[in-house]
């Protein structure tokens, strides 16, 4: 028996990509896809790459009777959309949206979501029922740092200058994601100000409870459609052979994050759940390179991982993808 999966939101960027996972993964079909907006149209005419793929169609009607729930709407719509409908007592949830993230916000209707990295708590996500899926930027920057907060490693600031592809921004048009502004463009914004620094803390602090630096986060937008590059340093008294013993030793049995010896570039993980590192050791800092696809391992693909987690699957089921390296 397959899963009975409904995607809310569905005409937006990551659930494109989740329609796409789901089709291809052996243990789940799509019962229906959610857009209030599009209900009627087929999937294909949104989602021009799943031409051929399948015959869905979008609806505005849910079944509350669904194994799994995938939330892919805007922040803030999850928790408006969950008092609105209701489901079986079995329907397992996973928002990809900020609303329940944080600590503070975690509880909902009696529903307490669990934060969704599966390199800082698979065992929790595996029992979990409800899961709050982490920030592009956040499993990104948490990847990168996350070996040396649970060694208590980190006893300065974190300098981090991360830039994300046009598809971070969604698919609402704005000034900001116009071809003729965003292409051979580069810019920052929410500098130290980003909202998924709060996330990152949190998650810092339950390895390392000590921790009281700052994050100094500089985000920027690239003129590329998807994947995140982000470098991060700080001050670090071991040698860079102790580094990278700390990381392999922490990731050793990560499905998806590995510890590259080699310089790294974006190609390498654009359209697969996976993320890579690099380290470096200039003088007494250790700077950190992580690479994501957005909307995969910062997104719809780490939503499908938590999902085989929370099933007891194969943590790579429908995620063995091939990067688009040419």
């Amino acid at each position: 028996m397959k899963l009975e999966v409904g995607i809310i939101g569905g005409a937006g960027y990551t659930a494109g990509e989740l329609i796409r996972l789901l089709l291809n993964h052996k243990k789940t079909t799509i019962n229906f896809v959610f857009s209030t907006s599009n209900a009627g149209n087929k999937i294909s005419k949104v989602h021009q790459d799943l031409l051929g793929a399948t015959d869905l169609e979008f609806t505005g009607k849910i079944n509350p009777e669904i194994e799994v729930l995938f939330l892919c709407l805007g922040h803030g719509n999850s928790t408006a959309f969950l008092e609105q409908y209701t489901f079986e007592a079995k329907t397992k949830i996973i928002d990809l949206s900020h609303d329940f993230r944080l600590d503070k916000t975690k509880v909902f209707n009696r529903k307490t979501f669990v934060y969704g990295l599966p390199e800082l708590q698979k065992e929790a996500i595996s029992k979990a029922k409800y899961i709050a899926n982490p920030g592009c930027f956040a499993t990104a920057i948490q990847l990168a740092i996350l070996p040396l907060a649970n060694s208590g490693l980190l006893s300065n600031d974190l300098h981090v200058n991360a830039v994300t592809g046009a598809t971070g921004a969604g698919t609402a048009l704005s000034e900001t994601t116009h071809f003729a502004w965003r292409d051979n463009n580069f810019s920052s914004y929410k500098v130290f100000n980003h909202q998924h620094l709060d996330e990152i803390y949190q998650s810092v602090k339950a390895l390392q409870n000590d921790f009281s630096s700052e994050i100094n986060f500089i985000p920027n937008r690239g003129d590329f459609s998807r994947g995140i590059f982000a470098s991060v340093y700080t001050k670090f008294d071991g040698s860079l052979e102790e580094a990278k013993t700390v990381y392999k030793n922490y990731y050793k049995a990560a499905a998806f994050t590995f510890v590259s010896d080699d310089v790294i570039h974006l190609k390498q993980v654009v359209n697969t759940n996976k993320c890579i590192l690099y380290l470096q050791k200039h003088n007494n800092k250790l700077i950190i390179t992580s690479i994501i696809d957005n909307l995969l391992k910062g997104a719809s693909g780490q939503a499908v991982q938590n999902m085989n987690l929370m099933f007891g699957f194969e943590e790579t089921e429908g995620l063995q993808l091939k990067a688009n390296y040419f």
